[in-house]
């Protein structure tokens, strides 16, 4: 069975645009089928400061992947684009590529590794923004 998902995508370092570009061919890879994507957009560092603005743009894919085997997945194309490591404590830091797991169909999960809907998706803009160009856009 498929399932509909919403995934955020930001990158601050290097060429931020081809790093999206090549987020997304991973997750068509690994993940399942892109519906749309958004724009992308160039925001400020959000809960840390930094010269590097980010390239932002949310997914939407179909996926039979279960939210734990997404998250992993997601957390493997990561370190495959050059992430390191992940923020440690809420302390954010530049990064090549983040993939965040924004809804999950109509799940509700709250656990230590994982938390859906996103929990602080509404208070981002260049979350917000673009999640909702994509909502706006599948309505018509």
């Amino acid at each position: 069975m498929m399932t509909d998902i919403y995934l955020a995508l930001g990158s601050n370092l290097g060429d931020r645009h081809t790093m999206l570009l090549s987020a997304i061919e991973e997750l068509v890879m690994h993940v399942g089928r892109l519906m749309m994507s958004s724009s992308f957009i160039e925001t400020e560092p959000w809960g840390f400061e930094s010269d590097h603005p980010f390239l932002n743009a949310v997914v939407h894919m179909q996926t039979s992947l279960s939210p734990h085997e997404l998250l992993l997945t997601t957390q493997a194309i990561e370190c495959r684009l050059g992430r390191t490591s992940k923020s440690v404590r809420s302390v954010y830091a530049d990064r090549p590529i983040d993939i965040d797991i924004l809804l999950y169909g109509n799940e509700k999960i709250d656990e230590p590794d994982l938390v859906i809907p996103h929990p602080r998706m509404e208070e981002r803009d260049f979350v917000m923004q673009p999640l909702k160009e994509l909502l706006d856009h599948e309505k018509e």
